[in-house]
């Protein structure tokens, strides 16, 4: 039996590229995937890429257009749309939001929909506080039913010492271990 995986992207836009190429290789590996995107990805061009093509390129790995709005989030718990929600990346902004209960973004929103039926949330830190403002975040959802971390590391300690990124090659190991109730370990590498 194949899972079904929400896939949100926040707007670590130098980690896209990465998640993209793990969203693909979980389609291929039957994983039915349901992509949501934070405001910020789905309008914003950066050097690392238009809003256009990256929805594009998510619509063509998942076979359908991302979820964009509150509206199309909100049913996901009721409906029971998803085996696992995963967040990748997860910013800080999103960790404060998730921490804090707060549901005011299509992806901090379908996070609150998943956990209203008890499903698990995977989240796929790429933040350059995380071991500074968003620490504190982190620690509160470690705490926390139904939260699930990729394994992560710092990615420049000497040029930033307070970033994390999750390993996102390990996102599907980590979202089939939520899936079965389980913490892929070690949450820190």
């Amino acid at each position: 039996m194949s899972l079904t995986a929400g896939f949100a992207l926040c707007g670590s836009f130098c980690t896209i590229d990465r998640v993209l190429g793990v969203m693909e290789r979980m389609a291929k590996d039957g994983w039915n995937m349901i992509p949501i995107v934070s405001e910020t990805v789905g309008t914003l061009d950066t050097r690392f890429g238009s809003a256009h093509d990256t929805l594009d390129e998510i619509t063509h790995i998942c076979g359908r257009e991302p979820m964009r709005t509150l509206q199309d989030v909100e049913p996901i718990g009721p409906k029971a749309m998803m085996d696992v929600l995963i967040i990748a990346p997860c910013t800080g902004s999103t960790l404060a939001r998730l921490a804090h209960g707060l549901s005011d973004t299509p992806v901090s929103l379908a996070a609150k929909s998943q956990l209203r039926v008890e499903r698990p949330v995977v989240l796929a830190v790429s933040s350059n506080d995380a071991l500074a403002a968003s620490a504190p975040n982190i620690a509160a959802l470690l705490n926390r039913k139904h939260y699930y971390f990729v394994p992560m590391r710092q990615d420049a300690p000497h040029a930033k010492p307070r970033s994390l990124v999750a390993v996102m090659e390990s996102i599907p190991e980590t979202a089939q271990a939520a899936a079965e109730g389980k913490q892929l370990q070690p949450i820190f590498l």
